[in-house]
């Protein structure tokens, strides 16, 4: 039996690419299971979505977007479960219902009746049983606003990510909101944090724009490390290396604050690049030599998940957190 403490992992971001990172993840948090180190898992999760099933939640319950913490926790559960099934069914007809899916109503419901969003999240959490804790990056109402290359400002998530113009930089609206104080603990305690894999400017950056976040980062003695998309996206990242993904979460942090840059060294077949290439997407170029020059070390490993769609492999993504994590535990344990 392992009785090492488990490795403190927190995984920044939102969308599907960080409950990819936490559906692989899962496997290291289960004592019963594989002769690996346990994790001990935090996820800090974006909440300025306002699009779909969350956007219509929000603007009519004025609730926080449970879109993306239901993915995380749906991750984070048994798979065979069949609550996490059912948080993720999504209603196909009926009046009012049709989009929605029963894991957003059922944290929108659990939120008034305990007051607090992240009251209903902890709560949710452990109706599902999953491995792990959860947090929004805020328990503020917020909305995203960018600045355009051109000047203009657009306001909403979704618009956002639609946009075809290269954004400047993103700011949250109100611009001050805290985040919760458990979060910045468990930065404080961290052997590693993660940011990314996810949609750069509309999932990964929010988060560092509550206030306290970048700073608490900065003065953990975890490693710190971007997991750099593999595929440019459409809006938001168009003809961006791994440096500049680097460079943009640099500008919004205020800094410099990452110890890593993770990137794919998988090939994408051609075959696929060329169905991306007909929605202007392509795959992000590894520049090392900029990276280096940014001071960070860079991990290339076969990240790709190359069925249907490109994304990152969830248990190969999760062996490299895990790696990093033992680096970052020997660290603390040479600080301290």
């Amino acid at each position: 039996m392992n009785m090492k403490p488990p490795l403190r992992v927190v995984a920044i971001g939102g969308g599907t690419g960080l409950s990819a990172l936490l559906g692989g993840l899962k496997r290291y948090t289960l004592p019963g299971g594989p002769p690996h180190p346990l994790v001990d898992i935090t996820a800090v999760v974006t909440v300025t979505d306002d699009g779909g099933s969350s956007g219509r939640l929000r603007r009519e319950f004025d609730v926080l977007p449970p879109g993306d913490i239901r993915n995380c926790m749906v991750a984070l559960s048994d798979d065979s479960g069949l609550l996490g099934r059912l948080f993720q069914y999504r209603f196909s007809t009926g009046r009012g219902l049709k989009g929605h899916s029963f894991g957003n109503l059922f944290l929108t419901a659990l939120t008034h009746v305990m007051g607090e969003f992240p009251d209903a999240v902890r709560a949710s959490s452990e109706v599902l049983k999953i491995g792990g804790r959860i947090f929004p990056s805020t328990d503020s109402n917020v909305s995203l606003e960018a600045v355009l290359a051109d000047g203009t400002r657009i306001s909403g998530e979704t618009r956002i990510s639609r946009s075809r113009q290269r954004i400047r930089i993103v700011r949250l609206l109100p611009r001050r909101a805290r985040p919760l104080a458990a979060t910045l603990r468990a930065i404080a305690d961290a052997d590693l944090i993660t940011l990314g894999p996810g949609s750069l400017f509309t999932s990964v950056i929010p988060n560092l724009l509550v206030e306290g976040i970048p700073a608490a980062i900065r003065r953990s003695r975890a490693v710190k490390a971007c997991f750099v998309n593999l595929m440019w996206q459409p809006g938001e990242t168009m003809d961006f290396t791994a440096a500049d993904h680097i460079r943009a979460i640099r500008r919004h942090a205020g800094g410099k604050l990452l110890d890593y840059a993770v990137v794919n060294s998988r090939p994408i077949p051609p075959a696929m690049k060329k169905r991306y290439a007909r929605q202007a997407a392509s795959p992000v170029p590894n520049d090392l030599d900029a990276l280096a020059k940014l001071g960070l070390k860079v991990i290339a490993a076969d990240l790709a998940q190359l069925t249907g769609k490109v994304r990152h492999d969830p248990a190969a993504t999760a062996a490299v957190v895990v790696k990093l994590a033992q680096e970052g535990r020997r660290r603390r344990h040479a600080v301290g």
